[in-house]
């Protein structure tokens, strides 16, 4: 998802709309960020936009169908850029349905990432922080999620006895699955590889971080 929108293109969409608002999400390059006004996650999208001001225009950048969600839930008419999450593009709305037929007690719970008609299929619209509250808080014992698959194993292992089955199996995230515990063991030994990010990007993406987080 970051790599569907570089600084560059940034600065052309706020050309086009100089009165706006950036709202970025954290999924994003210290380089996009810097050009933003305010970052957002997915459990705090909406608060993000509640909070600027009603007359502002607001451009949400890169994921278009989380932004389409605040939209939704602020009544807020958002420019949004045309990205999106390759994984969570992989569950459909069929797969929900036909999995609601055989599991009719299951609780469905969907991140705000996926597209408009598989959000209109569940029963809660979480972020991944906030599906894991929200199994852990439940009294029921089936739960659909629609996300990347991975957190399944965290899913049932902090709750044994719980069932979850994955909205779509094809839900598999090849970035997060290129990070291994042997990848991480050889990065602390070893303070490699070191990320360096030049003053002028890291300055002013730092003030959009800061700013969602007065905000929230």
């Amino acid at each position: 998802m970051a790599d569907m929108i570089n600084a560059s293109q940034l600065r052309e969409e706020k050309k086009k709309n100089p009165e706006a608002t950036v709202v970025c999400y954290v999924n994003s390059t210290a380089e996009v960020k810097a050009e933003a006004d305010v970052c957002c996650t997915s459990s705090n999208a909406i608060k993000v936009v509640e909070h600027i001001d009603s007359q502002k225009p607001i451009i949400f950048v890169p994921d278009q169908y989380l932004g389409a969600y605040a939209a939704r839930k602020t009544k807020r008419k958002l420019i949004l850029w045309p990205g999106y999450c390759p994984t969570h593009m992989k569950i459909g709305a069929e797969d929900i349905i036909s999995l609601k037929q055989e599991y009719p007690e299951a609780v469905v719970l969907v991140h705000p990432e996926c597209r408009p008609e598989v959000i209109e299929q569940a029963d809660y619209v979480l972020s991944t922080g906030g599906i894991i509250k929200q199994v852990r808080q439940s009294s029921r014992e089936q739960f659909i999620i629609a996300t990347e698959i991975g957190i399944i194993h965290r899913l049932k292992k902090e709750n044994p006895g719980k069932i979850f089955l994955p909205a779509s199996k094809r839900a598999v995230c090849p970035n997060m699955k290129s990070i291994t515990l042997e990848k991480v063991l050889w990065a602390l030994e070893r303070m490699e590889p070191r990320i360096i990010v030049p003053p002028e990007i890291r300055e002013k993406a730092i003030k959009a971080v800061n700013r969602m987080l007065e905000i929230v």
